[in-house]
This record gives structure tokens, C-alpha cells and sequence, in this order.
């Protein structure tokens, strides 16, 4: 009965064995993948949301500006036509 009992312990020595390692497999395995997305979801077509955030406000910043610009050239444009009409009038007179 010794020898039966102590192949049996064997046997469930090696069994255990196996799943550990089959475990240790599982969660390398695992890590990889979770690895291998981050660095597929992160490459350079992604951007971070502080990075984003910037954009977007250099983005407004610079719609602003745009139109305060737009506006003053109608502006200095208005000016400069008043002006050209008003000394083609005595020039023609």
C-alpha cells in the first residue's frame, strides 16, 4: 500500500506542477496581450486628453484672433475707400 499511496502523492506532485506552470502561462500570456493593446492603442495616431485639451484651446484662440483680424481689415478696407473716394473727388474736380 506504501508504494501505491507514494506513486499517487507523485502523481499529484506532477499534476500540480503542471498547473502552475500552465498558470504562470496563463497570466504571461495575459500580460502580453494586455502589453502588446496598450501599445497598439497608444501608438502615435492617438493622442492623450491633456494633449487634446491644449489643441482645442489653441484652436479657439486662434478663431478668435481670426476674427478680430477679419474685422479690422474690413475696417482699415472701409477707411482706405472713404479716403481714395473722397481724393478722387477733388482730384476729378
Amino acid at each position: 500500500m506504501q508504494s501505491e499511496n507514494r506513486l499517487f502523492d507523485d502523481f499529484v506532485k506532477m499534476v500540480n506542477g503542471m498547473a502552475g506552470t500552465f498558470a504562470g502561462m496563463g497570466r504571461e500570456a495575459e500580460s502580453s496581450a494586455r502589453e502588446k493593446f496598450k501599445e497598439w492603442m497608444g501608438g502615435p495616431e492617438f493622442v492623450g486628453r491633456d494633449e487634446f485639451e491644449a489643441v482645442k484651446a489653441m484652436a479657439a484662440a486662434a478663431r478668435d484672433e481670426n476674427e478680430a483680424l477679419k474685422a479690422r481689415i474690413a475696417a482699415l478696407e472701409a477707411k482706405s475707400t472713404g479716403s481714395a473716394s473722397k481724393g478722387g473727388k477733388k482730384a476729378g474736380a
